[in-house]
């Protein structure tokens, strides 16, 4: 390879970088954070009957929405990263439950869920194309962070 064929690959690389450098950049995961936090809300105004349970699984597939999303992203491999995100898919369904809310609030909180699994299934579909445009390749060349020998240990203290 020559020196100029390696600089185009670069700056395309940077460029790639320059767009989605940490799960938190993607608006799929900015959009499903707000639902995860949406529902949390929810989870806080249930009758108190349901405070234990109820609540409980609302949360958990809150996270869920979030964290799959995120794992999906730390995955090196298109495959993976697709299997996470569709997974992300089931947990916005999950979360809505009509019983102890006014319709406005369910209806609302129907639009967001809707929102998101639009967004999941872009995100979904970006993912496929990059994998086909990849030449048939499986995994995801991402640039590891910069690693610095000076590291402030005392961050790390206790």
């Amino acid at each position: 390879m020559n020196r100029e064929s390696l600089n185009r690959e670069s700056k395309q690389d940077d460029k790639v970088a320059d767009r989605t450098s940490t799960f938190e950049d993607l608006h799929v995961y900015q959009i499903a954070r707000d639902f995860r936090e949406a529902m949390y809300q929810v989870a806080k105004k249930l009758p108190q009957e349901e405070k234990f349970e109820l609540a409980n699984q609302i949360r958990r597939a809150a996270v869920s929405l979030t964290n799959n999303i995120a794992e999906g992203h730390g995955r090196y491999h298109f495959l993976d990263q697709i299997r996470f995100t569709l997974q992300s898919r089931g947990s916005p369904e999950e979360l809505l439950d009509d019983r102890y809310f006014p319709a406005e609030v369910i209806d609302l909180l129907k639009q967001q869920d809707w929102r998101v699994r639009q967004l999941i299934d872009g995100y979904v579909r970006y993912l496929r194309q990059q994998k086909d445009s990849a030449g048939g390749l499986r995994s995801v060349r991402e640039e590891s962070p910069e690693y610095s020998e000076e590291i402030d240990d005392s961050r790390f203290s206790i």
